[in-house]
């Protein structure tokens, strides 16, 4: 199973578009999109890109939002993970005594919760923490 960090739900966003990276784009033809989950608090994230970006871009914005509302929220919506009371205790585990970003430590808490793969781009932020971590920018199909 797979827990999709914001910045592979947003790339993913380009698999219609063959502006998809390429390498991410075979991580993609071989995965069972079934047991990908994402957080609530990549909904979140995604959100606030739309709204920060409605600000200076309302066309671009508009077209992310009907993305959001039309493909992302209805193909997660039986497989997005709201922070419980185990992922919060967790995540106060992670957060002390190493404070690290508040929605990053909250993903991984979640992903270590469920002992699911974290598939993201930013390895970095996520290492030491424990997790099964995947970079679909670096995939390289068998």
């Amino acid at each position: 199973m797979y827990l999709l960090d914001t910045n592979i739900v947003s790339e993913l966003r380009k698999l219609d578009s063959n502006k998809i990276n390429p390498n991410v784009q075979k991580w993609a033809e071989q995965v069972d999109f079934d047991k990908t989950f994402i957080s609530v608090i990549t909904i979140s994230e995604i959100q606030m890109g739309i709204l920060r970006l409605a600000q200076s871009d309302k066309q671009q914005a508009n077209m992310l939002a009907d993305w959001f509302e039309n493909q992302v929220l209805p193909e997660y919506q039986s497989r997005s993970i709201l922070i419980n009371k185990e992922i919060a205790l967790r995540y106060a585990t992670l957060h002390i005594p190493n404070k690290r970003p508040v929605n990053d430590t909250f993903i991984a808490a979640t992903a270590l919760e469920y002992d699911f793969v974290l598939v993201t781009r930013n390895i970095k932020d996520f290492q030491g923490m424990g997790l099964k971590l995947l970079n679909p920018f670096e995939f390289q199909a068998a």
